[in-house]
C-alpha cells in the first residue's frame, strides 16, 4: 500500500489576507475546515500542516492535527512542502510515495476531489504531478488576479498555461469562451517534488506567482484532472464572507 501523505501549507503573513489561516468561519479557523476534510479521505495516509507560524502549530496540535514548523523561508509553497516532506521521514523513518499538497485556503475541500487527483498519478507512471481545475463561472472570477487561471490542451488532460490574468481572451471572439481556474490539490510524485525544489525559479513563474509554471518551463507535463464543482479559495476578507455564508448552509459534521 502506498504511503500518501497530505501536506497543507499555511502562513499568517499573506499579502493579500494577514492572518487568514486562522480567522473563523462557521465558528472554526480557516484552517481547521481544511484540516478536518482532509482527513476525510479514506486515500490518506497521514495529513500534515506545515507552517512559519508557532500559532498555527499549537491551533493545529489543539484539534489533533499534526504540524510542522519549517526552518526556510520559501517564495512558493511546493518549496516549503518539499522541506515539510523530508522532516516527515525523518521523524517517522518511512519513505513518502505520493505527497498531495493542499493548499490551507481551500476550506470548501471536497474529500473525494482528492481521489480524483490521485487517480492518474497512481494508474500512469508517466504522470509525476496532477493539478484539478473547473469552470469559471463569472466574468468577475475570470478577471479576478487572486484567480489563477489554467488553458489546457483539446484532451483536457494536460495544462498548456497558467495566469492570474483572464485567459483565454474574450476580447476577440465573440462565442462562448471555455474558462478555468485551477483548484489547489496538487498530487506529486516524491522525488518530482523534491526535482521542483531543487530547480530554479524561473520567469514566468515569477511573474505569474503560480508554481506549476516551473515545470512547464522546464519543459514538464502538468497533468489535469476536471471536477465539475462549487469550490472558491480565501484570498481576501470578501472571500471569507463568501465561502461562510455557503458552509452555512451546509450540514458539517466536524462542527
Amino acid at each position: 500500500m502506498k504511503n500518501i501523505v497530505a501536506i497543507i501549507p499555511a502562513r499568517m503573513g499573506s499579502t493579500r489576507f494577514p492572518g487568514k489561516p486562522l480567522e473563523k468561519i462557521c465558528g472554526m479557523p480557516m484552517i481547521g475546515h481544511v484540516w478536518h476534510r482532509a482527513k476525510m479521505s479514506n486515500r490518506l495516509s497521514d495529513v500534515y500542516v506545515v507552517t512559519y507560524d508557532q500559532e498555527i502549530k499549537d491551533y493545529v496540535e489543539s484539534i489533533g492535527g499534526k504540524a510542522i514548523v519549517a526552518k526556510g523561508r520559501y517564495e512558493r509553497c511546493p518549496d516549503c512542502t518539499a522541506e515539510a516532506l523530508e522532516t516527515i521521514e525523518k521523524e517517522t523513518g518511512k519513505k513518502v510515495d505520493i505527497v498531495v499538497m493542499i493548499q490551507g485556503d481551500e476550506p470548501m475541500l471536497i474529500p473525494e476531489t482528492i481521489d480524483a487527483a490521485l487517480k492518474p498519478i497512481e494508474e500512469d507512471p508517466t504522470v509525476n504531478v496532477v493539478n484539478l481545475y473547473t469552470d469559471l463561472k463569472t466574468k468577475e472570477e475570470h478577471e479576478d488576479p487572486n484567480e489563477p487561471k489554467v488553458v489546457v490542451n483539446p484532451k483536457g488532460d494536460e495544462a498548456v498555461y497558467f495566469s492570474r490574468e483572464p485567459i483565454p481572451s474574450r476580447k476577440l471572439y465573440v462565442g462562448d469562451v471555455a474558462a478555468y481556474k485551477q483548484v489547489c490539490i496538487i498530487p506529486f510524485r516524491r522525488d518530482t517534488l523534491l526535482q521542483f525544489r531543487d530547480m530554479e525559479r524561473t520567469p514566468l513563474e515569477i511573474i505569474e506567482a503560480i508554481d506549476m509554471l516551473r515545470f512547464i518551463e522546464n519543459g514538464m507535463k502538468v497533468h489535469m484532472v476536471y471536477q465539475d464543482i462549487d469550490t472558491y479559495a480565501v484570498d481576501t476578507p470578501k472571500d471569507l464572507e463568501k465561502v461562510e455564508s455557503i458552509l452555512s448552509k451546509e450540514k458539517l459534521s466536524y462542527l
